[in-house]
């Protein structure tokens, strides 16, 4: 069926929310009618350069349930979303035929595999369809950091400092309905787990990460965290626990996703501030999501050199590609207990903890000295979690091509004495058997 002429296009990604989402209500503001559409590209779900899928079944899981609540929730704002197991450039000019749209609406991105996808699609879309990408994942919007990209710190302390200062964060948008509800047959289904590739699997009794994808779990996650139990203010004394649920917040994979934006995050903790206490806890989950933000500036700044093997400062070591020291890594063979029970966690579960992040990777990287994109790689395919701008932006950091001014090596035994005294968390998953 044939809709209003002036239809706008809304292509999900990563920014699978109605809450705050500029995208979603620019589109709904400027348009009288909308539709919505999210693609199962099967290339996520491919092979990668290094021998891993681009996604494993963790992080599919978790992206099933995020797009089937977010076809729930937009079905209440008006809004039909269109689901595919396929191709965007095989999808949206379809679409636009179809449905004559004139508008696009999106979230902007800037690294090279998103930008190429979006590249496909516009050659085959007519030129008088209008693009309209917008900034739509940080906490910071580039327009207000009073930055030019290639001034963006190379030290995180710096722009840390700066922002904090001179920089406000916009108010959260709330969501708005469509003027008028899209009377179109939506005859597309959401695929299951087998249909991209996978076979059906219970989530692991230890798993620190339980809770299911999309923005409802999101939201009331937020809610039981800050304002049911009040972890949230003992935050900075708890995040580097290892076990359980709540020793940190857990939001960073629905922030991935874009379920659960750190706008929302923030003002949240502003409320939490004002109708409860604030101290050094309230603070720090704000400074980790400047981290977060810092991570994206810098991709934005230095491209695809992220991807390099001499990061962003072209700082060459001497890595090697020994096979028999990946596997180890990976399976949890290797000389350290502790860097064992941390991958061993990350296969059964798609979780690590930040500071389990931290060991495995200096080890694969300075103990090892592994090729660290062939870690950040598993680590792609494996988490939960998976950001681009952090997952590499952290490796790089930890391998010493990237912003540590320092060029730091973690001692794992003695990490392991501090956060692990008592070998609680190596004896939870040293005893689990991988096969």
């Amino acid at each position: 069926m044939q809709t209003q002429q002036n239809t706008g296009l809304v292509w999900f990604k990563n920014d699978l929310r109605v809450h705050d989402n500029v995208v979603l209500n620019s589109a709904i503001e400027n348009n009288k009618a909308v539709i919505a559409v999210f693609c199962f590209n099967p290339e996520l779900f491919n092979t990668g350069t290094f021998g891993f899928k681009k996604t494993e079944k963790f992080r599919a899981q978790f992206l099933l349930e995020s797009v089937s609540n977010l076809k729930k929730n937009l079905k209440s704002l008006n809004i039909e979303l269109l689901v595919f197991h396929n191709k965007p450039e095989q999808v949206i000019p379809k679409l636009v035929s179809e449905y004559n749209i004139k508008n696009i609406y999106l979230q902007k991105e800037w690294t090279s595999e998103e930008k190429h996808s979006i590249k496909k699609v516009k050659a085959l879309i007519p030129n008088k369809v209008i693009w309209r990408e917008l900034f739509n994942q940080f906490l910071f919007h580039p327009e207000d950091i009073n930055l030019n990209l290639e001034n963006i710190p190379q030290v995180f302390t710096n722009f840390r400092k700066k922002v904090e200062k001179e920089s406000r964060v916009r108010p959260s948008t709330s969501y708005i309905h469509a003027k008028e509800n899209q009377q179109i047959n939506n005859e597309t289904k959401i695929p299951k787990l087998t249909d991209l590739g996978f076979k059906n699997f219970e989530k692991h009794c230890n798993s620190a990460f339980p809770f299911k994808g999309g923005e409802t779990a999101a939201l009331k996650r937020l809610n039981h965290y800050f304002f049911e139990t009040k972890k949230l203010g003992f935050y900075k004394k708890t995040r580097n626990g290892l076990i359980g649920t709540d020793f940190s917040s857990k939001f960073s994979p629905w922030l991935a996703n874009g379920s659960l934006s750190p706008r929302t995050i923030y003002w949240e903790v502003k409320k939490f501030e004002t109708e409860h206490f604030k101290n050094d806890s309230t603070y720090w989950l704000i400074f980790e999501l400047i981290w977060r933000d810092y991570f994206k500036y810098v991709s934005l700044k230095h491209n695809s050199s992220i991807f390099k093997i001499s990061g962003i400062i072209n700082k060459n070591y001497h890595w090697n590609t020994n096979k028999t020291n990946i596997n180890h890594w990976i399976n949890g063979t290797t000389a350290s207990p502790f860097v064992n029970a941390n991958m061993i966690e990350l296969k059964k579960t798609g979780w690590m903890s930040n500071r389990g992040r931290q060991n495995v990777a200096s080890y694969f990287s300075k103990e090892l000295m592994l090729d660290w994109r062939i870690g950040a790689a598993y680590f792609e395919s494996m988490l939960l979690d998976y950001d681009v701008h952090s997952n590499y932006g952290n490796w790089m950091y930890v391998s010493g091509v990237g912003n540590d001014p320092r060029d730091r090596k973690f001692n794992v035994q003695l990490q392991a004495e501090r956060y692990d005294a008592n070998g609680k968390f190596q004896n939870l998953w040293l005893q689990e058997t991988l096969f």
